[in-house]
């Protein structure tokens, strides 16, 4: 019964677009007292979204859900191939990210075809402080991290890791001044990495490429001439997939 209410409340806003409590209570036998605590209980799992004074709408977790063209397979068919020609060009290893549920996780990687060994990020979570691919997104997702979620809770991987929140905000806004997050040696030592959201908004809001290597090849020079490049390949990207237009992300 409870799951047949959230329902009824989802199909209604859903197909309103927007809907107050009493807009629910209208097409609904749902008191007000319960659909009012129902919304609340669904704006808290991120399945609705407040957009005006008593006003409702799907949520953007809900709508990240159901925007099935946004598989990973689906997203791997336009990236991959993009990520391969970045790799064999630069020399460097690249790969692609994403958010899941409040992680942001690397799903892909490509490496030059030299046949030689370049160092490999590996698939799998990154802590959203510390690594360029989870900074890139957390950067324009700020409701990832709020102060009250991050005071006191942000490891340290290496000396050179973040751990004040005055100094993770300030870098998030250098991150959507010039487009693209850089991690020097903040995980592991002698290792770097720098990405860029696919976009400042949407769903590319939740995804990053970029690229990884040790500290001798992504030094101060590289990391500055190669992370304009790839916030423009992030954003040429976006555009391929119809999120955004040129120049959304970073300009010149």
């Amino acid at each position: 019964m409870h799951l047949e209410r959230l329902t009824l409340i989802l199909e209604v806003v859903g197909q309103k677009g927007t809907a107050t409590v009493a807009d629910i209570c209208a097409h609904s036998d749902l008191p007000k007292p319960s659909a009012y605590r129902l919304v609340q209980d669904l704006v808290g799992a991120g399945l609705l979204d407040p957009v005006a004074r008593g006003e409702f709408a799907i949520g953007t977790r809900l709508r990240r859900i159901t925007q099935s063209e946004n598989t990973d397979q689906v997203l791997l068919e336009v990236i991959a191939p993009k990520l391969k020609q970045a790799a064999n060009a630069h020399g460097v290893a690249f790969f692609l990210s994403r958010l899941r549920g409040q992680s942001v996780e690397i799903i892909h990687v490509e490496t030059p075809d030299t046949g030689v060994s370049f160092l490999h990020p590996g698939v799998g979570k990154r802590p959203l402080h510390a690594c360029s691919c989870s900074k890139a997104v957390a950067a324009f997702s700020p409701e990832l991290l709020t102060s009250k979620d991050m005071e006191g809770r942000l490891k340290a991987y290496t000396e050179f890791t973040l751990t004040k929140v005055e100094d993770l905000e300030a870098e998030f806004e250098t991150i959507r001044v010039r487009g693209y997050a850089e991690c020097v040696e903040e995980i592991e030592r002698g290792m770097c990495s720098v990405a860029a959201p696919l976009s400042p908004t949407g769903p590319g809001a939740t995804m990053s490429i970029g690229a990884t290597g040790s500290m001798r090849v992504f030094t101060d020079q590289f990391r500055s001439e190669i992370g304009p490049k790839i916030a423009k390949l992030a954003e040429r990207l976006s555009v391929d997939l119809g999120w955004g237009e040129p120049g959304a992300v970073m300009q010149g």
